[in-house]
């Protein structure tokens, strides 16, 4: 018997991007790669009208969000916090006005911040969808050890392309289009 298995859908997602930020990204392996990846994440979830929200974890010794994943970001709240998880007060609360069925997460790094807040998730009944491209950590071993502990809890360990289609859903339309765009 299969698991019934729930499609993500535009009104029913939001994206949780965490702690992509100038000090802390340049220390992640594959750091332009993950940086790519979620920029084209935030682009197209702005197309398909996907709310965003952001966390920087200590601002002030890690720096920003990086500018150019900012600028995607357009105007999505981004909360600052000393905590690992980025399911503190400020998200749970946005998160909880929005009521939606999934999370997509993607951020920095893959086995502190990015681990504690899917585990986070799944307790308070959200569908985590953790796009591993977006993702990543110092080590690549701790952020493959991270992936796998999340898919075991129960998070869907997906990639930002295959999220991107899912959300459209069809193609021959202006935001197939202008998705196209993005991800070429």
């Amino acid at each position: 018997m299969s698991q019934q298995v729930p499609r993500l859908k535009t009104d029913s997602t939001v994206l949780l991007v965490i702690d992509v930020q100038q000090r802390l990204l340049p220390a992640m392996h594959d750091a332009a790669g993950c940086l790519a990846s979620a920029v084209k994440l935030a682009e197209a979830a702005r197309v398909l009208g996907v709310p965003m929200l952001a966390t920087e974890q200590y601002p002030a010794g890690l720096g920003p969000t990086c500018a150019e994943l900012r600028s995607a970001l357009g105007d999505a709240p981004i909360e600052q916090k000393m905590l690992f998880s980025a399911y503190v007060e400020g998200i749970s609360r946005r998160l909880a006005q929005r009521t939606p069925a999934a999370v997509i997460v993607a951020g920095i790094e893959a086995h502190v911040c990015v681990q504690q807040t899917v585990l986070d998730l799944l307790r308070a009944g959200y569908q985590p969808y953790v796009c591993a491209d977006a993702t990543s950590s110092r080590r690549p071993i701790d952020c493959e050890t991270a992936l796998a502990r999340m898919r075991q809890a129960g998070a869907v360990v997906t990639t930002v392309e295959s999220v991107i289609f899912e959300l459209l859903g069809e193609a021959g339309t202006e935001r197939f289009r202008q998705i196209l765009k993005i991800v070429k």
